[in-house]
């Protein structure tokens, strides 16, 4: 159901009221060069209202030139010709398709509103349409799930030439309509063992078809096709989220003071935040002239180190050895040698040696238990 059009006007008029209320407090000086729609359902805007909102942006904060990399996720639903024509004209050239999943049966699990056949003519629709990188969002580990079953899923996906493509497992969270079902004993996940077939299936399938993993869900036809936002959240790029829940990056020696913590200083610290969650709230802190945040943490030498090595094991390119050392003063072979020589006798990690480029770097097995891997490995700063 589209947004009725003055609750959607409130609320883009509240988004643009948020950029102006940031602009002067954003303590970066380096131009955006990459905007996101997403976070939501930002194909129910017409194409004018997010116009607006980059209008506002342009106007009150710095986007690079010519112009910024622009990504928006479209539901298969709305993606028609007049869309994608109306999307490109506004500097759209990432377009994410919230697939899911090319099976009727599972989209009416997931709860989803277009049909397989929607889903596939949306890519076509999208390709025809001329943008950069067409991606596409899967999900596997659906309860029932066979290999079978999530092969045909990547053949399909992979026929239609996406240039990006992101398959995430099957997450059942409390309190929502598939943890309620879980609890009360009507829905069971699938067993770990199966998932971490599944998930083997995905990274060799797809890399002997031409799309080889950059991370842990994420996988490019080329590096052009890399998502050129997402590597900053995994790489601890500054970045600057708008609208409920969104969230927010700093580093610390970004510029003169934008951190107010001790333990943050300096340049191995950071600073994170983030917005009301609920819409409702946001919308009174910003028609009230506040910015809508909830919350903010400071990151200390320790705190970035261990999320610097976390992010780090969950892409392809590894850990940058020297680069971990100058940030942290931490070189993590010789404090970690036994377990690294551990882990690569397991098959889990690869050491590269190039002079040049020293990495510490996941296999696929690895890659299966990143966020373990990281946990395993002790990090003594120096004071």
């Amino acid at each position: 159901m589209r947004a009725a059009g003055p609750l959607r006007k409130r609320f883009v008029d509240h988004l643009i009221a948020e950029v102006t209320l940031t602009a002067g407090s954003w303590p970066e000086h380096r131009p955006f060069d990459t905007v996101y729609f997403g976070g939501g359902t930002p194909s129910l805007l017409p194409a004018g209202d997010l116009a607006r909102v980059l209008d506002a942006c342009r106007a009150h904060l710095a986007l690079a030139a010519p112009a910024p990399w622009i990504f928006l996720e479209a539901n298969p639903e709305d993606v028609t010709p007049d869309a994608c024509t109306a999307w490109r004209a506004l500097g759209v050239r990432t377009l994410s398709l919230g697939v899911q999943s090319f099976s009727d049966d599972a989209l009416r699990f997931l709860g989803r509103r277009h049909t397989a056949q929607q889903a596939r003519a949306a890519v076509e629709v999208a390709h025809a349409a001329g943008f950069d990188t067409v991606s596409i969002d899967l999900i596997f580990g659906l309860p029932g799930q066979t290999e079978k079953d999530w092969r045909r899923e990547l053949a399909t996906a992979v026929a239609l030439s996406p240039g990006h493509l992101s398959c995430y497992q099957l997450t059942i969270h409390p309190r929502t309509r598939f943890g309620v079902s879980a609890a009360r004993g009507l829905l069971s996940e699938l067993p770990e063992r199966d998932q971490a077939e599944l998930f083997d299936l995905t990274h060799r399938f797809l890399a002997d078809a031409g799309w080889p993993a950059y991370e842990v869900s994420n996988f490019a036809r080329s590096p052009d096709h890399q998502s050129r936002h997402n590597l900053k959240y995994w790489n601890h790029t500054p970045y600057l989220g708008l609208g409920p829940s969104a969230h927010s990056f700093v580093r610390c020696d970004a510029s003169a003071d934008p951190c107010s913590a001790d333990e943050a200083r300096g340049p191995a610290g950071g600073r994170r935040w983030w917005n009301e969650p609920r819409l409702r709230r946001w919308e009174q802190h910003v028609a009230a002239g506040e910015r809508p945040v909830e919350g903010e943490e400071f990151l200390g030498a320790q705190a970035l180190a261990t999320e610097t090595l976390m992010l780090g094991l969950r892409t392809t390119a590894g850990v940058d050895l020297d680069d971990f050392a100058a940030r942290y003063g931490l070189d993590l072979l010789e404090t970690n040698h036994a377990l690294v020589t551990s882990l690569v006798r397991e098959g889990r990690l690869e050491v590269h040696n190039d002079p040049d480029d020293r990495r510490l770097v996941p296999t696929t097995r690895g890659l299966a238990i990143a966020d373990g891997l990281a946990a395993a490995f002790i990090l003594p700063l120096p004071s």
